[in-house]
């Protein structure tokens, strides 16, 4: 299956990306209910793989970043990537979307 990215979204196949639109504009016209669009979102967009400890640190020496200049960019606190490479805490929600996206397209991407 081909990932497709519409804005900040990505999406399992071109098809279910306009499928989703269309969901997303029935849902803000108050045709479906808000249950529906979550099942419209598990349906259509691709989930975020959860990251070990091993693999935030690997992905932050990959970039030769330090704990600090990788919290930065992320908008974290330097502690925060700390506990995420100690296993104390895990990312979640935008965190998880902006570590998804540097794995792909490197830190840059989102400086």
């Amino acid at each position: 299956m081909t990932d497709t990215k519409e804005g900040d979204l990505q999406y399992k196949s071109e098809v279910l990306a306009d499928l989703h639109e269309t969901a997303r504009d029935l849902r803000d016209l108050k045709l479906i209910s808000k249950r529906t669009m979550a099942e419209f979102d598990e349906l259509c967009l691709t989930p975020i793989k959860p990251m070990t400890p091993e693999d935030i640190r690997e992905l932050r020496h990959r970039e030769s970043a330090s704990q600090a200049v990788f919290a930065l960019h992320l908008n974290v606190s330097p502690g925060l990537v700390s506990q995420w490479e100690r296993g104390e805490k895990r990312p979640g929600g935008p965190s998880a979307k902006l570590l998804a996206l540097v794995e792909k397209k490197g830190l840059s991407a989102v400086a």
